[in-house]
């Protein structure tokens, strides 16, 4: 009868290691990979329906957004440039699992196919883009 006794004092020995275990984990979850998303809506605020097409002094408008998925409070910089010119630029800190989203008009002012880039960098490196966005718009007369 002692070896059941051993044997039943083991199986609960290990049961209740198991249950403290799970317990752990889900006090304890580990992150998921770290990363910011940045991302580009067209005009309705849907991804599509980009203003790639317009005329000249013609407003096209988009929505740039920036969610912070990197487990801290990081600072952010955009830069807006139409055929390399810069036209906006804004530095802001995000919470953990916070958002911004950041209206854009675009005025065309010459025809012919220009490149609209959006570079985001995490602060204070402001050298290498974090993360890079671009649409190509065709501007006619």
């Amino acid at each position: 009868m002692d070896l059941d006794r051993y044997l039943s004092l083991i199986i609960i020995f290990f049961l209740a290691l198991g249950v403290l275990s799970i317990i752990y984990i889900i006090v304890n979850p580990q992150p998921s990979e770290k990363f910011t998303e940045f991302y580009v809506l067209g005009a309705d605020g849907k991804a599509g329906n980009y203003p790639v097409n317009l005329t000249r002094n013609e407003t096209g408008k988009i929505t740039i957004g920036v969610v912070n998925q990197e487990y801290k409070t990081v600072d952010y910089l955009v830069v807006v440039k139409l055929d390399n010119r810069t036209f906006y630029k804004e530095e802001f800190t995000l919470p953990n699992k916070q958002k911004k989203e950041i209206p854009i008009k675009v005025v065309t002012s010459s025809p012919g196919s220009q490149k609209l880039e959006m570079f985001l960098y995490k602060l204070p490196d402001t050298t290498n883009a974090y993360r890079y966005l671009f649409l190509q718009m065709n501007v006619s007369d």
